[in-house]
Order: structure tokens, then C-alpha cells, then sequence
């Protein structure tokens, strides 16, 4: 019997994938606690303890032990967690991870020496490509395939979370330096009058001078402080003139408010620790059907290209338009899987194949995000090219947008618009904000998330005032839980037959690192050596099963390994 027709009689909710499903998750890492809440919430029934953890899953492991919903004797996923996988490097936990994988070393560039995120933001990660690759593995069965062993590390996450800091550095090896500049303050966030800090945003110079200008500040000191502002996604460093500090210390936050507000400069205020945010949604990724959608029991397969290539994710098509880095990471991570990605880019390209430091003809950083990806040009604001955007829809599984809110709806292609040419289509939204904040939302970028959702403020020590990392965790995190939703609904279409609208949002990284904040020990020393320089890591033989090379920069490679069971059976509870 098709495996495929057998599920699709089952009847199983869009928002929960998993239903029938029972997972063994045993350990108590972070990770595993974080993959096991991921599954949870897909409708797994979560078993915990058994035996004693292999060695080579240290931080956990993760095993389907029944899915009813599959037909046959088939072998079903499993995922084992590392610490240092593939990596010679003895690590032992989080701070090993962060010290001798470079996130130290890139999160204190800004203020001059390796510190650690006080968070166990490399082990969530883990946590959430773990669970990624067990529902990516039941897809694999769902679609006739065969099932997956899976194998994942902390150190593998920590890589891929970094991987546009290494393909920077092995293409640029001054980049990134950890010296502040004499007599520049580390900014932002900025502080007002009345004490309130907040932070800043905008892509524009244009914006970047109005709101500076209102505030009384010098020409000088705007014009020198924007490179480093506009650089600090790339570089993770942001000294800025103290003249600009000055002036916005003379006003008190209203008045600033007001005055970003007329220039279009996004601005949040940073938030405490402890500040409260909205319940959060019944689906940790919104999943639901699409209205629209036509439910059939077996819906054919898109026509279009043949469906071959490794990967649990083989054979599915991923249209993608997107920018900077959420959007096209998580486009990244689905191609890893074995997705066939197309980018949809404006005429020209995206800007951004230009952005040094280049890696022969194209952008390491574009590269480090991008590569493996088809791409097709199109102006989506007119007729000719939504029609090339309606074309792939129609040809593919997924379309995966980051577009500002409204945008969707003035190019004609909201989900309602795609899933009319392709009724089984996944539509992923991969925002900043979702019902975080009322409309109006400022700018969703990572660093305004997570002093909005108080990441900023568990990231401070002891005494001192919450500032954001400049390292880009909300945008990598949330890349993460963009494309492990994108996978979810895809199981929920092929289950279900219908079409499945997936939304996710930077402030959904930021939840879910308060939610495990309290989680692990973060207080112990590392035991594993620091990390000082990106470049020499890449380079070093010990890191060599993390990192590939195109002979101009080195990026990360997949953080999974899946190999066939040939000796796993099926084990009944």
C-alpha cells in the first residue's frame, strides 16, 4: 500500500503534524528539552527516560517510537545530540560549545574581548534542528521514502549560526576586529533624558540623517556614524561618534520617539528581563490550512523538473523571496535538507551578491546564506513578473517570503493568490514581530526583537544596563524556526491534502529564548579553548567535518548527518 494514500486517510489538524506519534526523548540538555517541547507542540506524545545514552549522543536522543499513521513495517527517524559531533575537540557543554566554536569570540567584538552569551543560545539551536530532523524524517516516509538516522551537534548549530562570519573572515581576515576604536562609545542602544535606553533602525542613509538632524546632532558625527551602524549586521561591532550619545541623552524618550516616527526610523525601547509579552499562539509556527485550499485525498504531484538529489527533503521545491538573513537562511537550511531552492530577486540581482568582501564574483555573505540556490529575476510590482512568480508557484511545494507587511497583498500574491495555482501549496511568512506588537510595527529586525522581548536584558551581567548582542541570534534562531516550520507544513499538506500557510517572526527566537533562559548552567568555566580567530578555526584540521570551501571562502556545512538504518527496526512500545 502507498504510504502517502494510507496517511492521507487519517485525519490530523494542519497545526499539528505529528499527531499518533510517540517520541522517546531521553537526556536533559537543553537541546533535547528544547526538541522534545518542538515535537510536543507538532502533537507527539513525548516519552522520557530508558536507557543510558550512547556515547555518541552525549546531549540526547531522540526516537520515533510509534506512528500509526505510517503503513508497514517500516523503520522509523531517530536523532542523536551531540556536543562536539564530528568537531576533535572535546566540549562538554554550552560554554565549551561557545568558547571553542567561535560564538565568544564574535559576540564580545564589540566590547573588546570573547564573552559568553549568558543565554544557551547554541543548544536551543541544536534543540530545534533536532527536532527539525525527526519531522523532516517522518515527511521522508510520508512521500514513499525511506527513514532517516540523524545525527546533530551544539557545535554543528554554533557553526551554521556563524557561518556569515566565517565565509567574512576567510575572505577578509581584518574584518570583524574585537578593538574598539579610542574614544568611541559602545552604541547603541542609546539613552535618553530620562533614562530610558532604546534601540535604533533603519536601512537608509536618507532616514539615518532626518532623524539625527532633529535631534540637533553635528554633520559630522552622522555622517561618521553611519558605515559602523549600517555595518553592524556584517561585522558585529558598532562604535558610533559620543557626540551621537550626547544628543540623544538630551532628549527625553517621547520626544525621540516623535522624531524617529518623522524620519521612518524604527525605535523600540529596551525592555527588562522580566517584562511580560502576549500569550504566545496555539502553533509555535501558526500553522493552519489555507481557506482556499481544495482537500483532496491524493492530490498530484506538482509537475515541473524531476525529483531527484539527497536529503530527506529530496524532490520538494522551494520558490524563495526573501533578504537579508532570516529569509534566506531559512531558504539555506531547506536546500541543506535537500530541497531544491530558486530565489526570486529583483532585476539585477539582489544587492546584496554585490556586498564586500566578495568571494570571486559574489558576496562571501550572499554566498554564505545563498549558495546552491537557482535564481530567477523578476519585478514583482508588475504584471509580467508576478505571472513568473505565479509559474514557479505552481511548480513548487513551498513559497518562503520575508516581504515587509502589506506587501503580499499589493503584489497579488498572499497566499490566497498562490495556493489557486497550486491547491497543496506551503506558504511560509518569515516576519519580525506577528502579534508581538500592534499595528504599527517598527522595523522587525533582530536587534530591535530582542530588546523588545527582553533577550537584551538576559543577556546583561549583573549590574549592568541590557544591551543586544551584535551577533544576529534572533535572525539565525528564527531562521531555524522558519524553516522547521516550512517542514511541518509540509507534513501537514501531504497528511491532510490541503494547502498549509506557515508564520513565523523574529519575536518567536526571542520567546523561545526567554522560555529555556532558566534551563542549563551558564555560570561554570569553559573547559574547552577560546576561539580568537574565525579564519585560523576554519582552517584548523580538527573543525574540518564543520566547514566547506569553494576555494574563495569557507561556510558551514549541514548541521545533520542521515544515514539509512539498515539496523534500526521497529521498536513497539
Amino acid at each position: 500500500m502507498d504510504v502517502r494514500a494510507a496517511a492521507c486517510r487519517v485525519e490530523a489538524p494542519a497545526s499539528r503534524p505529528l499527531d499518533g506519534t510517540v517520541v522517546r526523548a531521553s537526556g536533559d540538555s537543553v537541546a533535547v528539552r528544547v526538541a522534545a517541547s518542538r515535537l510536543r507542540a507538532l502533537g507527539c506524545a513525548i516519552r522520557t527516560g530508558g536507557a543510558p545514552l550512547p556515547p555518541d549522543a552525549p546531549a540526547g536522543l531522540l526516537r520515533v517510537e510509534r506512528a500509526p499513521w505510517i503503513s508497514g513495517g517500516h523503520a522509523l527517524p531517530e536523532c542523536r545530540i551531540g556536543w562536539s559531533g564530528p568537531v576533535a575537540v572535546p566540549m562538554a557543554g554550552e560554554r565549551d560549545v561557545q568558547a571553542a566554536c567561535g560564538i565568544m569570540h564574535v559576540h564580545g567584538r564589540a566590547t573588546g574581548g570573547p564573552r559568553a552569551l549568558r543565554v544557551d543560545y547554541a543548544s536551543v539551536c541544536a534543540g530545534v534542528l533536532a527536532a527539525q530532523a525527526v519531522t523532516a524524517g517522518m515527511l521522508a516516509l510520508l512521500r514513499g521514502g525511506t527513514a532517516v538516522r540523524a545525527a546533530t551537534s551544539v557545535a554543528q548549530a554554533a557553526a551554521l549560526a556563524l557561518t556569515q562570519y566565517v565565509a567574512v573572515a576567510t575572505t577578509d581576515p581584518g574584518s570583524g576586529s574585537s578593538r574598539p576604536e579610542p574614544g568611541a562609545e559602545r552604541t547603541p542602544p542609546f539613552r535618553s533624558a530620562g533614562g530610558v535606553r532604546f534601540e535604533i533602525e533603519t536601512f537608509r542613509a536618507e532616514s539615518w540623517l532626518r532623524f539625527w538632524t532633529g535631534l540637533g546632532a553635528e554633520r559630522s558625527a552622522i555622517a561618521a556614524g553611519w558605515p559602523p551602524f549600517q555595518q553592524r549586521f556584517a561585522t558585529a561591532t558598532c562604535t558610533l561618534p559620543p557626540g551621537l550619545q550626547a544628543v540623544a541623552a538630551a532628549w527625553d524618550y517621547p520626544a525621540v520617539r516623535r522624531a524617529a516616527q518623522a524620519a521612518g526610523v524604527g525605535i523600540v525601547a529596551v525592555s527588562d528581563a522580566g517584562t511580560p509579552l502576549p500569550p504566545p499562539p496555539a502553533s509555535p509556527w501558526r500553522l493552519r490550512p489555507l481557506p482556499t485550499a481544495q482537500a483532496t485525498e491524493e492530490a498530484p504531484a506538482p509537475d515541473g523538473r524531476p525529483r531527484t538529489g539527497d536529503g530527506p527533503l529530496a524532490g520538494i521545491r522551494v520558490v524563495e523571496s526573501a533578504n537579508r538573513v532570516q529569509g534566506p537562511l531559512s531558504g539555506h537550511v531547506l536546500g541543506l535538507l535537500g530541497a531544491d531552492v530558486v530565489r526570486l530577486e529583483p532585476p539585477g540581482g539582489d544587492p546584496m551578491r554585490g556586498v564586500p568582501p566578495m568571494a570571486g564574483e559574489v558576496s562571501a555573505r550572499f554566498l554564505a546564506l545563498n549558495r546552491g540556490k537557482g535564481a530567477v529575476e523578476a519585478d514583482l510590482k508588475s504584471r509580467a513578473g508576478r505571472e513568473t512568480a505565479l509559474r514557479l508557484a505552481a511548480s513548487s511545494d513551498v513559497f518562503l517570503q520575508n516581504w515587509a507587511p502589506g506587501r503580499a497583498a499589493r503584489f497579488a500574491l498572499d497566499a490566497a493568490d498562490l495556493v489557486a495555482v497550486q491547491p497543496r501549496l506551503v506558504y511560509a511568512y518569515a516576519g519580525g514581530w506577528a502579534e508581538v506588537l500592534p499595528a504599527p510595527q517598527p522595523m522587525g529586525t533582530d536587534y530591535l526583537v530582542q530588546a523588545h522581548t527582553g533577550v537584551a536584558a538576559l543577556l546583561s551581567p549583573p549590574g549592568r544596563p541590557p544591551a543586544p548582542t551584535l551577533m544576529t541570534i534572533t535572525d539565525v534562531l528564527g531562521a531555524l524556526i522558519s524553516a522547521e516550520g516550512v517542514v511541518a507544513g509540509l507534513l501537514g499538506a501531504g497528511r491532510t491534502g490541503a494547502g498549509v500557510r506557515v508564520e513565523t517572526a523574529l519575536a518567536d527566537a526571542g520567546r523561545l529564548l526567554r522560555d529555556t533562559h532558566e534551563v542549563g548552567d551558564r555560570t561554570a568555566d569553559a573547559t574547552a579553548p577560546v576561539v580568537s580567530d574565525l579564519a585560523a578555526m576554519a582552517a584548523d584540521p580538527a573543525y574540518a567535518a564543520l566547514f566547506e570551501t569553494d576555494g574563495a571562502a569557507v561556510y558551514s556545512r549541514a548541521p545533520w548527518t542521515f544515514t539509512r538504518p539498515s539496523d534500526h527496526r521497529r521498536e513497539e512500545p
